[in-house]
């Protein structure tokens, strides 16, 4: 176990630097073993692959985002910003960010998979308590919308965006994040109830 997750944590840092493309061979090298040790753990470099994505998506999700957002005991940009600032930990670094676009130019799932959960599990959550402190109806009353659900992305597109331009386009980002991160928040918790109104 300890050999396949040392495999698994290089093969990660190597398709992050890259691309899906890089070869097994290129792998092994930099790990100094064989191919077929690679082989031995994961069957082909799809599955190899998977691995590392199936990696990302279970050790990076915070099971708690959804709680923190239900949580009415603090204002609702509060819990938006400390879902964006554990999420932005999480998931927007290096690895992760790179990883994401190029399972995108490969035609592969993952961005896909992420962001479905995230509408079920944090988005449709902000969405339902934007309602609850606007005095709308509930979502059992009336289905959250798309309109809504895509306030919300855009929102979710601001925030990775900071991280695209660092790790994708090596473009220059603020220095103090968390600012600009509290003030998308507060921005979006201002100005999307009264447009979904």
């Amino acid at each position: 176990q300890d050999r396949e997750r040392f495999i698994l944590d290089r093969a990660i840092q190597f398709f992050a630097e890259q691309g899906l493309d890089g070869n097994t061979r290129d792998l092994a090298r930099s790990l100094g073993i064989t191919q077929s040790l690679i082989y031995r753990y994961f069957p082909n470099k799809d599955a190899l692959i998977e691995a590392v994505y199936q990696t990302g998506l279970e050790e990076c999700w915070n099971p708690e985002w959804a709680n923190w957002i239900k949580d009415r005991s603090q204002p609702l940009s509060v819990r938006v910003l400390r879902f964006y600032r554990d999420y932005s930990q999480a998931l927007m670094s290096f690895r992760w960010v790179r990883l994401f676009a190029f399972c995108g130019l490969k035609g592969l799932d993952y961005h896909q998979r992420v962001m479905e959960r995230l509408r079920e599990h944090v988005f449709r959550g902000i969405a339902s308590e934007m309602r609850f402190d606007y005095g709308l109806p509930s979502p059992r009353e009336l289905p959250i919308t798309e309109f809504e659900l895509e306030l919300i992305v855009a929102l979710h597109a601001a925030v990775f965006y900071i991280s695209a331009r660092r790790w994708l386009y090596n473009l220059p980002v603020p220095r103090d994040v968390d600012s600009v991160l509290a003030a998308r928040v507060a921005g979006f918790v201002c100005a999307a109830p009264p447009q979904i109104a």
